[in-house]
């Protein structure tokens, strides 16, 4: 891979396991949108290339992703299947996140690292719930964690746990009672009281098995108390993977779009619809999108990697990327399927998934209406 002429070694290295893990899942990706979840090839080859580790320090024992190349890797995979690349997203963005910023218990983060190394084991936080919705939203868990002595039990239920079948960990929120604040208690899947209950049948990233994950009087040592109080929103670079794997999704439709119209010829023409001026405009108009959306997207991404010290304030362009990555996918795709026409609703072409999925992405967070408001509190704040 050549950045400015210049081959980076590392970032080659990045996205040589992403297309490896792009092959897979691109191979399994109707049997995990027909079974609600990623099939077990896709979660093995997470682990057996190492994929898992991309954002983990090299210092660590893992690949060192600055967020540039995590974003590129992201985006490859997306490009095989999108709900393999948000899945494993949550992941690489928590340990990343863990990496730089976690405060538990004397030994625990080391401990779970050492895990994580040398077994690929996989973790997501369990957050959301069904009466507080997204927790970005600020609302208070219902989920209870009760001190018994040197253990916590904890009782109740987490929605779009991502990959909750799959997972080896689940960094659960939690109301702890006699602290009368929120916290978060790392749990590992086959303690006695977890469960998974099947409940994720969505339209689109059915794959991710985003599933509830259930908890009934779980009792976990004191030190699983990993994380005491809510954190600072501050800005996370991380989140990003979100926006990257939209645009794989847009990509990988605008390809097949092309490869469409080259291949597709009927009878009232003499060479295929690529040539049509209309269908050569659509396809322009997806190019100028995607460009337009992943070079904001990696210029902020570079910005982060460059200047840490500013990061505190780099809370909008992150917010901004979000929205603008998404609704270009959205417009991306929806081009695609205008190429294909009426065949590009049928299950024997690849346009239907990518048109149901890529929606998925105006509902993950930041959403749009907390974006735009966040912009303007930036844009009167800096007039006064």
């Amino acid at each position: 891979m050549r950045r400015f002429g210049v081959i980076i070694a590392n970032e080659e290295h990045i996205l040589t396991k992403a297309k490896q893990v792009a092959e897979v899942a691109k191979k399994y990706k109707q049997i995990g949108d027909e079974q609600a979840q990623l099939a077990p090839q896709v979660v093995e080859a997470f682990r057996t290339t190492a994929y898992t580790l991309l954002t983990v320090p090299k210092a660590q024992g893992g690949d060192g992703a600055n967020l540039h190349d995590f974003l590129l890797a992201q985006e490859a995979v997306a490009a095989g299947d999108g709900a393999a690349a948000l899945s494993i997203g949550w992941h690489l963005s928590t340990m990343q996140d863990l990496c730089e910023s976690a405060n538990w218990p004397e030994g625990m983060f080391e401990k779970f690292l050492k895990e994580v190394i040398q077994e690929h084991k996989i973790v997501n936080r369990a957050a959301s719930e069904p009466k507080t919705g997204s927790p970005t939203r600020g609302g208070l868990p219902e989920t209870k964690a009760m001190r018994d002595g040197n253990d916590y039990i904890l009782s109740g239920r987490k929605t779009f746990t991502s990959m909750a079948a799959d997972l080896d960990y689940y960094l659960v929120t939690a109301y702890v009672e006699e602290e009368d604040a929120v916290g978060s208690f790392l749990i590992a899947r086959e303690i006695n009281g977890v469960r998974v209950e099947k409940t994720w049948n969505p339209m689109g990233m059915r794959a991710t098995g985003s599933d509830d994950l259930i908890l009934e009087q779980v009792r976990v040592p004191a030190d699983c108390y990993v994380e005491k109080g809510r954190k600072k929103p501050g800005p996370k670079g991380s989140l990003l993977h979100i926006p990257a794997c939209y645009l794989g999704i847009a990509k990988s439709a605008r390809d097949e779009a092309v490869r469409f119209a080259k291949e597709f010829q009927p009878n009232t023409l003499d060479k295929p619809i690529i040539s049509v001026p209309h269908i050569r405009e659509k396809i322009g108009e997806m190019d100028l999108e995607l460009m337009q959306a992943r070079h904001f997207m990696y210029h902020v991404a570079s910005l982060w990697d460059s200047y840490p010290e500013k990061r505190h304030m780099m809370g909008p362009e992150l917010a901004a990327v979000k929205v603008n990555a998404t609704k270009a996918a959205v417009k991306v795709v929806d081009l695609a399927m205008r190429i294909a026409g009426g065949r590009g609703l049928s299950k024997t072409q690849p346009f239907e998934q990518h048109y149901r999925d890529v929606r998925a992405g105006l509902h993950n967070p930041p959403m749009d209406d907390a974006v735009l408001e966040l912009l303007a509190s930036h844009a009167e704040k800096k007039d006064n």
